[in-house]
């Protein structure tokens, strides 16, 4: 039996239900509903995950934090929330990070920055940048780190004096 997401379930549903066939409109009714709700509880389970992540971060449990956050920027990917899919890569990549596993990391933020360009939001996108440009700064990769705060000083949309400041002389390293 082919899955289908519940708005097709639902006009399958019509469908059947305008040709009189009302005990396979019910299921395909049923199925939609069952969908809809799976898919509304997923995100949320997904969401208190994420959240859950972040609090054991900063309880200092990095394993326990990515294991929290795995998979659920797919559930994200799956509900097209591009903008809390890109906040679970970079809440894993965050953790990565902590487990000191910096080149698994660094393409989280990296995924994470290309999501939140995406959906436009600019500041958190630079958020993520800064954190990529640190994490190759730690890691001694001093030009690969400049480009990369160049990068972020570039999207974030209400620079302070001194990311204004640095994105001025960061011209001259390019």
């Amino acid at each position: 039996m082919e899955i289908l997401d519940p708005a097709e379930l639902n006009e399958k549903g019509k469908q059947a239900f305008q040709n009189k066939k009302f005990d396979e409109a019910a299921d395909y009714f049923r199925r939609a509903a069952d969908g809809y709700t799976l898919g509304r509880a997923g995100v949320m389970a997904a969401e208190a995950k994420n959240n859950l992540s972040v609090a054991l971060l900063q309880a200092g449990k990095p394993q326990e934090a990515l294991d929290a956050t795995l998979g659920t920027d797919q559930v994200f990917a799956g509900a097209n929330d591009i903008k809390r899919q890109a906040m679970a890569l970079g809440n894993q990549a965050a953790a990565l990070e902590e487990l000191r596993r910096p080149q698994e990391a660094l393409e989280k933020y990296e995924q994470s920055a290309e999501l939140f360009g995406q959906a436009n939001e600019g500041d958190l996108r630079a958020m993520v940048m800064k954190s990529a440009a640190a994490l190759k700064l730690r890691s001694g990769k001093v030009m690969e780190s400049a480009f990369k705060m160049a990068g972020a000083m570039e999207v974030k949309q209400n620079p302070t004096l001194f990311e204004r400041i640095m994105k001025f002389l960061v011209r001259f390293i390019r």
